[in-house]
C-alpha cells in the first residue's frame, strides 16, 4: 500500500510537466465566442419501479389491426397546431458580409500569449522540480523503513508507515493546490487577452464591412479574401504586446479541480 502511494505521487508530478502552447489553450476552450454547454448536474435519485402484472397474451387468431390500434391509443397524442395571427412586417436583415477567423492561429501569433506561456512554463517547471525532490525523499524514507522492518515491532512499523503516508497525502494536496493557483493565474492573464481580442475582431470586421464572422475551423470552404486572421493578430499585437501575469497564490477556500472535474471539462468541450 505504501509503495502505491509513492507511485501515485509520482504520477501527480507528471501533470505539470505538460504545458500547452497558446494555441492549445485556445483550442482547449473553443468557447471564446461560443457559449459553453450547460454544466453537468447530478441527475435525480433513482426511482424504484414495481413490475406490473404482465397482460395475458391475445388469443390465437386475433386480428393484428386491433392490437396496433390499442398500441396507438397508449401513445400520447400531439395536440393540434394552433393557428396564430401574423405579426406586423419588419425590415429584413441586411445582406450577410462574411469573414472567417482562426482563434488558435491568432493566439499562436500573439506576443502577449507567448509571454504568458513562458511565465507559466517557468512556474510549473519550478513546481515540478520541487515535487520530484519530495518524491525522492519519500522513496528514500520508504527504503529506510523497509530495511528496518526486522528490527521494529508491528506497532512501530505501522506508526512509521502511517507517518509517511500522511506526509505523502499532505504533499499531494499542496501540490495540486499550487498547480491550481498557477492555472488560475494563467486563465486570468488569458482573460485579459480575450477581452482585447473580442474588441479587435469587432474593430477589424467593421473596417472590412463584415457583419458576420465565423470560426475558420467550422467552415468547409472559403477564399483568402474572407480571412481576417492575420489582420486581427497584427492589430492585437499592436494594442496588447504583453500582459501582466498575476502571482500564483494559494488562497483560503480556493476551488481545486479534481481528476473528475478535468474529465467533465474535457467531455463538455
Amino acid at each position: 500500500m505504501l509503495v502505491s502511494r509513492v507511485a501515485k505521487f509520482s504520477l501527480l508530478t507528471a501533470i505539470i510537466l505538460a504545458v500547452g502552447s497558446p494555441a492549445a489553450m485556445a483550442q482547449s476552450n473553443p468557447g471564446y465566442f461560443i457559449p459553453p454547454g450547460p454544466a453537468s448536474t447530478p441527475g435525480p435519485a433513482p426511482v424504484t419501479h414495481h413490475l406490473a402484472p404482465r397482460p395475458a397474451a391475445p388469443p390465437m387468431g386475433q386480428d393484428a389491426a386491433a392490437g396496433d390500434a390499442a398500441a396507438a391509443q397508449e401513445q400520447p397524442q400531439m395536440p393540434p397546431i394552433p393557428q396564430l395571427p401574423p405579426l406586423p412586417k419588419e425590415a429584413p436583415p441586411p445582406q450577410a458580409v462574411i469573414g472567417v477567423l482562426s482563434v488558435p492561429e491568432v493566439m499562436q501569433k500573439s506576443t502577449a500569449a507567448e509571454g504568458v506561456q513562458q511565465i507559466i512554463q517557468q512556474r510549473r517547471a519550478k513546481l515540478a522540480a520541487e515535487a520530484q525532490a519530495d518524491q525522492q525523499g519519500w522513496e528514500e524514507e520508504q527504503a529506510k523503513i523497509t530495511a528496518e522492518r526486522s528490527k521494529l515491532t508491528d506497532a512501530e512499523l505501522e506508526a512509521k508507515e502511517k507517518a509517511l503516508q500522511d506526509q505523502i497525502a499532505a504533499a499531494q494536496t499542496d501540490f495540486r493546490a499550487r498547480d491550481q493557483a498557477i492555472q488560475n493565474s494563467a486563465q486570468a492573464a488569458l482573460g485579459q487577452i480575450e477581452s482585447v481580442l473580442i474588441a479587435v475582431i469587432r474593430q477589424v470586421s467593421e473596417a472590412r464591412g463584415m457583419n458576420l464572422v465565423l470560426h475558420r475551423e467550422q467552415v468547409a470552404l472559403n477564399i483568402n479574401a474572407f480571412d481576417i486572421t492575420s489582420e486581427v493578430a497584427a492589430q492585437l499585437n499592436r494594442l496588447l504586446p504583453a500582459v501582466q501575469v498575476p502571482p500564483s497564490v494559494v488562497t483560503p477556500g480556493m476551488h481545486i479541480d479534481t481528476p473528475q472535474d478535468e474529465q467533465d471539462q474535457q467531455a463538455n468541450q
